[in-house]
């Protein structure tokens, strides 16, 4: 199983995509507040249907409070400022995959908390400023998930 976690989201119908993508693919998702919306919201249950029932969803007050309590084997943050390709990481189980809020990211100082090789990014077009969070979610779960051979996990 792999570790989704959102660093504050803010547009509820990225939250509910990934949700419906975690409940489809065995992730447990971690919400770090505070949250641009209510967990209650109509976009939020839009965007992922009739999945938050089969999602394995948590929320943590702050970042210090995710940490001490999913205690994540290993954070790999994805950010475009960030040199390494998702493409080059070799994902175990129990990765903590960790993904900015939409509109700034992950701040620096936080990124700065970890290794340099732990630090992913998609490739982008030069130019180009960021891609829709809840896809860049999925092509990074779906490249740790077939290097475990697509397994159920545990």
């Amino acid at each position: 199983m792999f570790h989704v976690v959102l660093y504050q989201p803010e547009i509820p119908p990225n939250t509910g995509n990934i949700m419906r993508l975690c409940a489809n693919t065995g992730a447990r998702l971690h919400l770090i507040e505070p949250l641009g919306f209510e967990l209650k919201d109509k976009a939020l249950r839009r965007a992922g249907l009739d999945y938050r029932e089969w999602a394995d969803v948590r929320t943590y007050a702050s970042y210090e409070a995710f940490i001490e309590a999913a205690r994540p084997r290993r954070l790999l943050a994805f950010s475009t400022r960030a040199r390494r390709f998702y493409t080059e990481m070799e994902y175990k189980e129990n990765d903590a995959l960790l993904f900015g809020p939409e509109t700034r990211g992950l701040p620096q100082n936080l990124l700065d908390t970890l290794p340099e090789e732990h630090r992913l990014r998609l490739p982008l077009l030069p130019g180009n400023r960021s891609l829709n969070l809840s896809n860049v979610v999925a092509v990074a779960v779906y490249e740790a998930w077939r290097q475990q051979g697509f397994s159920a996990g545990e």
